[in-house]
């Protein structure tokens, strides 16, 4: 009991710190609008899909939530379209992007578990990022991300892993053991590498993210009131990943399409 009891206020402080940070960093004055202080972060391996983004290309962030990884492409590709459900995450894409005078940019309300507004063969990047675990139909998605990529064009996804440390003790103690509520599957690495190679892609490279620990919420809310500090905090998560890619709290996957 004494442990479920430590366990259980363990789970709740990191949740409650992932959840009240983005309003955190709006209270603070350091946004307009209420975002995750991971977007404020400017290392390489935070936003590490522009590594793959060409001045040429049109990408496709689908799923884009608030458009941050949408408005961060738009300044290396030609052209940047973000599609979500959520009206109220696409607005502030938008004024971000007016403040930012940014129009090689198009953002659009739509499901992305459904049949994609776009042509076979039209795009160079498909992005899903913490995307596909939020799906019922995640082999529909990505059959959709096969039909509108150009042959040989590229998909990026992240995903979040299912058995770190962490999470298994939540699971062992009868607690939610995803990382988000809403949350449909998460996956280990052969899932996810099977799931993409099925899909009609073959993975090129697959890395960790940051460590998996029951401080990220709290980690997360220093970030709405010392940016400096929660960029070193960040930084010592990552290195945690790098060595012990196991207890990542995910996986960053780049795949080319096969061309059949």
């Amino acid at each position: 009991m004494i442990m479920r009891a430590l366990l259980w206020t363990l789970w709740r402080l990191d949740t409650l710190g992932s959840i009240l940070a983005p309003s955190v960093v709006q209270w603070t004055g350091k946004s307009a609008h209420p975002i995750h202080p991971k977007h404020f972060l400017d290392a390489p391996w935070q936003k590490w899909y522009l590594a793959y983004i060409q001045p040429g290309d049109t990408v496709l962030d689908a799923g884009c939530g608030n458009a941050m990884h949408t408005l961060a492409c738009a300044r290396r590709c030609r052209q940047a379209i973000g599609v979500d459900a959520n009206a109220r995450q696409l607005r502030i894409g938008l004024a971000q992007a007016r403040d930012r005078s940014q129009t090689n940019l198009c953002l659009v309300q739509g499901d992305v578990d459904g049949r994609w507004q776009f042509g076979d063969g039209c795009l160079d990047t498909v992005m899903l990022l913490d995307v596909l675990e939020h799906l019922d139909w995640r082999e529909q998605t990505l059959a959709e991300a096969y039909r509108v990529l150009k042959p040989h064009g590229q998909l990026l996804v992240s995903v979040p892993q299912s058995t770190t440390r962490w999470k298994r003790l939540r699971r062992s103690a009868g607690l939610p053991a995803y990382a988000d509520p809403g949350h449909r599957v998460e996956y280990t690495r052969e899932e996810i590498v099977e799931l993409v190679s099925q899909s009609g892609f073959e993975c090129q490279a697959i890395e960790p993210v940051v460590v998996d620990t029951w401080l990220a919420g709290l980690i997360d809310l220093v970030g709405g009131f010392a940016p400096d500090l929660y960029r070193l905090l960040a930084e010592w998560k990552r290195k945690k990943a790098l060595r012990n890619p196991d207890e990542s709290t995910g996986f960053r996957i780049v795949a080319r399409k096969r061309w059949q």
